[in-house]
C-alpha cells in the first residue's frame, strides 16, 4: 500500500502553488480483448489523506477494498467523471486512439475546471488544463490512484453483468483480460460483440469459426503481421479479406517495418493523423 505525504505530496505542491485544483486521470481495460475501456477524472480534497487511508492503485487491491474506496471517493470528491468507451469505438479506431481520446473526455467532462492535470503514464496532447504524466502514477499520486478505483470498479461492474447472458466465457472472473481460461473459452466457442475483434487474438479466433464482424474493424498491425508469419501464403490473406472485409475500413496489408505491436492500427498515418482530434 501507499502511504503518507509522498502520496499526496504532488498535487499538494501544485495546489499550494496555486495551479489547482489538480486532477487525476487513468483507465482501465486498455489490456483486455474483450469489453469497454473505461477511463475517469478525479478531483480530491486537499489533505483528505485521513479519510482514505486504503488509496492506492485499484490493481493492488482487493475487489471488496475497492468498493470500500470507490464509495469513499463518490462520497468525498470534490469533482469526478467517469467515460464508459464502447468496445465498438475501440475497434473502429483502435485502443491507442481511444486511450487518449477517453483521457481527454475524462477531463472535459469535469463540471470544476481544473488548473493542472496528472495523467498515469504517459502524456495526452489536448486535454483542457496544463498537465503532465507521472510514471506509475497510480500507485504515487492520490488522485491518479482514486481514478483508477472510479474506472477499475466501474468496468469490472460492466463486464459481471455481461456474465448473464454470457456465462461461458467467465467475464465475472477475468473481466475480458487474456487470461487461460478466458483464451480457451474463446478458441471454443468464438468471439461475442462483447470481444474486441481488432485484438490479434480474436480476429484469428474467428477466422477459424467463419464469423465476421457486426461492426466496422480496424485490425491491428499485430493482427495483420500474425496473419501473415501464421500463414505466409496468399491463401490466408485471401481468408482474411474474405472474412473481414468489406468491414474493415482499409484494405488488408502487410504491417510497416518497425512499427510497435500495440501503438498503431492499421490505418497508418490515417490513425495517427486522429490521435490529437476530438472523435465525436
Amino acid at each position: 500500500m501507499v502511504r503518507g505525504d509522498l502520496f499526496w505530496g504532488l498535487q499538494g505542491a501544485l495546489d499550494r502553488r496555486g495551479l489547482g485544483p489538480v486532477a487525476g486521470v487513468d483507465e482501465a481495460g486498455a489490456g483486455a480483448c474483450a469489453g469497454p475501456l473505461v477511463v475517469a477524472a478525479c478531483v480530491l480534497k486537499q489533505g483528505d489523506a485521513a479519510k482514505l487511508t486504503e488509496l492506492t492503485d485499484s490493481k493492488l487491491m482487493t475487489a471488496k477494498a475497492r468498493d470500500r474506496v470507490y464509495d469513499l471517493v463518490l462520497a468525498r470528491a470534490v469533482d469526478y467523471s467517469v467515460i464508459v468507451i464502447p468496445t465498438a469505438e475501440v475497434d473502429l479506431y483502435g485502443i491507442r486512439v481511444m486511450n487518449l481520446e477517453g483521457m481527454r473526455r475524462a477531463a472535459a467532462a469535469l463540471r470544476v475546471s481544473p488548473g493542472y492535470i496528472l495523467t498515469d503514464g504517459f502524456r495526452v496532447p489536448g486535454l483542457t488544463a496544463p498537465n503532465a504524466a507521472v510514471i506509475k502514477g497510480d500507485r504515487s499520486v492520490a488522485c491518479i490512484a482514486a481514478a483508477s478505483v472510479l474506472a477499475k470498479v466501474t468496468r469490472d461492474r460492466i463486464m459481471a453483468g455481461y456474465h448473464d447472458d454470457l456465462p461461458h466465457y467467465g467475464f465475472d472472473v477475468h473481466k475480458g483480460y487474456s487470461t487461460t481460461d478466458h483464451l480457451a473459452a474463446l478458441r471454443e466457442h468464438g468471439p461475442s460483440d462483447v470481444h474486441r475483434w481488432s485484438y490479434t487474438n480474436v480476429a484469428t479466433v474467428a477466422i477459424k469459426h467463419g464469423l465476421r464482424p457486426k461492426r466496422p474493424v480496424l485490425l491491428t498491425y499485430a493482427a495483420l503481421e500474425k496473419a501473415m508469419e501464421t500463414g505466409a501464403s496468399a491463401g490466408l490473406a485471401a481468408a482474411l479479406d474474405e472474412a473481414l472485409e468489406p468491414q474493415l475500413s482499409l484494405p488488408l496489408a502487410a504491417p510497416a517495418a518497425g512499427v510497435g505491436h500495440n501503438e498503431r492500427s492499421a490505418g497508418g498515418a490515417a490513425a495517427r493523423s486522429r490521435g490529437g482530434a476530438r472523435i465525436s
